[in-house]
């Protein structure tokens, strides 16, 4: 793939996947936290089942590969999103996303150990190197509550999701996957919503656009463009672009919410896409 289209679609999802949780935390002043996110992703799921069928992908034939579908929709999409919508409730969008994006760095830890995969000493050096640079975007501190612990519960999630993908993903259409993922994933959030929170939806033209914009932009568009690079990428550098999410959760904090942004935010940055590059480019000599 051409790199500076490679490059756009990084910037495209990850702009995406960063500015959903602000956009995300104005929702839940209509709309109970997995309420909303099960609207979002069920019909986000919908819409791309509608697609793939008429489209005439492959769909997976054994009930072997639906369940690999939907062990991957639990983690990737109800797991991971669940958790940071009602983590929203409680802390900032910028925090939320910094802590669901440390998940490089659990992608090569829970890489290494579980499925063998090397990566060269600059790669790890590149991923604690991003690492540090979300804590000093963070303010190098975390104040603890179920908030937080809820976001780094989402990294976890999206991590095993992530390897889950690169593991069983190769023999399922990138496409279908995407779509069903999503689907029983929203459907498992229908049932979560109904279980542990109290259900609303406030109907309006604020609301709709909100839920529209996350299941379509944030949701089809996003993880269209995230499962396709990771399907033809290295799952450990492929994360590494995650760094820049958080960055962008932070700054549309501040644009949508007046979130407090302060000069640590661009230190951080300047080390995330530091940890980005050393983690990317691996030299043609062994290191």
């Amino acid at each position: 793939m051409n790199k500076y289209v490679y490059g756009f679609l990084v910037i495209l999802t990850t702009s995406l996947m960063g500015s959903a949780f602000a956009i995300g935390k104005i929702g839940l002043l209509y709309a109970s936290p997995i309420l909303l996110v099960a609207l979002r992703f069920t019909v986000a799921g919908i819409l791309m089942a509608i697609f793939v069928v008429f489209w005439k992908r492959p769909h997976p034939r054994s009930l072997r590969d639906w369940g690999k579908v939907f062990i991957i929709g639990f983690f990737q999409t109800a797991g991971v999103m669940g958790c940071i919508f009602v983590s929203l409730k409680t802390i900032k969008a910028g925090e939320s996303s910094i802590l669901t994006f440390i998940n490089p760095l659990l992608v090569v830890i829970l890489g290494t150990i579980f499925l063998k995969l090397t990566y060269k000493r600059l790669q790890w050096i590149g991923v604690v190197v991003g690492f540090l640079g979300v804590l000093i975007t963070f303010g190098a501190h975390v104040s603890i509550n179920i908030g937080t612990l809820l976001g780094f519960l989402s990294a976890v999630s999206w991590a095993i999701g992530t390897l889950l993908i690169k593991t069983w993903g190769q023999k399922i259409n990138i496409w279908v996957l995407t779509a069903y993922q999503m689907l029983f994933g929203g459907l498992i959030l229908f049932g979560g919503s109904f279980i542990l929170e109290e259900p609303f939806f406030e109907p309006n033209s604020i609301s709709i656009f909100i839920l529209l914009w996350l299941a379509i932009m944030a949701s089809v568009v996003q993880f269209a463009v995230w499962f396709y690079l990771l399907h033809i990428g290295d799952p450990g550098k492929t994360s590494a672009f995650l760094f820049l999410a958080p960055f962008f959760g932070v700054l549309s904090g501040w644009v949508l919410l007046d979130e407090p942004i302060h000069w640590y935010v661009m230190l951080g940055g300047l080390f995330i896409f530091i940890g980005i590059f050393l983690a990317n480019w691996v030299p043609k000599t062994n290191y």
